[in-house]
């Protein structure tokens, strides 16, 4: 693994909440001077990709990154911006059994 990955995952595992590529991208350059945007934005990508971290996308916010990549789900408070990880642990059950399919993935606005 790379100084700027393993960098990155430290950056994510010391946070108490998701941050954005932005916010990755200053904290790393305290640690990391040379470090470039492009390098930050590629490693996030695929990290994603690997599953080591996850995207949130949520419509209006910028994408954040999150460090639990078990699943769980997420609220968006419209007075401050903050998205805490929340749990509702019968939820895809009662989507499953409403819908009477499988879910493989769902994501809730």
């Amino acid at each position: 693994m790379t100084k700027q990955r393993e960098l990155i995952i430290e950056i994510l595992k010391g946070s108490d909440r998701h941050l954005t590529a932005d916010e990755i991208f200053f904290l790393a350059k305290l640690k990391m001077p040379s470090i470039a945007m492009a390098t930050i934005y590629n490693n996030l990508n695929a990290m994603n990709e690997l599953g080591i971290i996850k995207r949130l996308h949520i419509d209006g916010v910028a994408d954040c990154f999150d460090k639990i990549t078990e699943p769980h789900d997420h609220l968006l408070c419209d007075g401050c911006g903050k998205i805490p990880d929340i749990t509702i642990p019968t939820l895809e059950q009662t989507l499953e059994s409403t819908l009477g399919t499988q879910i493989e993935h769902y994501e809730l606005t």
